[in-house]
């Protein structure tokens, strides 16, 4: 261009969306949330946690990046492990960019070099590597991770667009990877109407937050045959405006009667626990008071049986 010409306008604004993708535990909803600012992916230290593709939306002055988050890719087991895998191919198939997670703290291992062999199938969209939680590692370990990573997907037969080190626990580099994910956006308009942070609906987040509660302590007791349906949602009648409550009943589902006592706790406590740890999360996201209802019900091998699968919405 002569130097005669005129000024550059803005640069056009862009928007699209981004699925991070990783084997179980990866750092996924982590990252997800700190990206988008508020909880809006289930967070725990248990595999397979994820299971609705919530959509975290990052606003900025030049772009609006949808994140998919998808359940951890796996070798499935039962039917519910098999749908899961579905939902993340179906996904990966819509994006405009594949951010793939990969711990800075763990090895290159098996699950990876399956999920990059996924990845090279998929041709036309352009791949970022997140080596995650590099909070956990000192500066030789990581530089290795960086390398392994670059080498893992040659080998699978194609190159990272570009590879990131991030901690979205210490908030180390998390603004570089939305700056990183937004060129390889198409050009348009917002997508979502500003200060909307997620298209999940209510119902389905606040029955994530009750079942993030109930997973943690029963570590490996429950891994996740917990199932949780909100019934129902109403405000409470005969209360002042100013004074507004919600009442929630909700249903947790497991598949064996003996998981009852474990979800329930001596005396009712851990349910209590549960209950009172998830109404604070559900006040905080939906900024009113709410009645939290909870009760545990059986549904025998439910993650077996497709009639089941589709009452408790998979």
């Amino acid at each position: 261009m002569s130097s005669s010409s005129t000024p550059a306008g803005p640069p056009p604004h862009r928007s699209g969306f981004a699925c991070f993708v990783g084997r179980p535990n990866a750092g996924k909803s982590t990252l997800t949330n700190a990206l988008v600012g508020i909880k809006v992916a289930i967070t725990s230290n248990r595999p397979q946690t994820t299971r609705h593709s919530v959509r975290g939306i990052v606003h900025r002055p030049d772009a609006q990046l949808v994140l998919v988050d998808t359940p951890g890719l796996h070798r499935p087991r039962t039917l519910l492990g098999q749908r899961l895998n579905d939902v993340v191919r179906a996904t990966w198939a819509e994006v405009d960019v594949i951010g793939f997670c990969l711990p800075a703290n763990e090895k290159v291992g098996p699950g990876d070099r399956f999920i990059a062999k996924e990845l090279a199938a998929i041709k036309r969209t352009p791949k970022i590597a997140l080596v995650t939680k590099t909070d956990l590692v000192q500066g030789d370990a990581l530089a290795e991770q960086l390398i392994a990573v670059d080498q893992l997907g040659k080998e699978a037969g194609f190159e990272f667009a570009e590879i990131v080190p991030v901690s979205a626990v210490g908030g180390h580099q998390v603004e570089l990877v939305a700056d990183l994910l937004t060129p390889l956006l198409p050009e348009g308009p917002p997508l979502y109407p500003e200060g909307d942070l997620t298209d999940e609906p209510e119902q389905i987040m606040i029955a994530e937050l009750i079942r993030e509660a109930a997973l943690e302590g029963v570590r490996d007791e429950l891994p996740h045959s917990i199932a949780v349906v909100v019934e129902e949602m109403l405000p409470r009648e005969d209360r002042p405006a100013d004074r507004p409550l919600l009442d929630i009943h909700a249903f947790l589902y497991i598949e064996r009667t003996s998981q009852k006592g474990i979800v329930i706790g001596p005396k009712g406590q851990r349910l209590r626990d549960v209950g009172t740890k998830a109404r604070r999360q559900i006040e905080a996201l939906l900024g009113t008071p709410v009645f939290l209802d909870l009760h545990v019900k059986v549904a025998k091998d439910w993650q077996r049986d497709p009639k089941q699968l589709r009452k408790l919405g998979f």
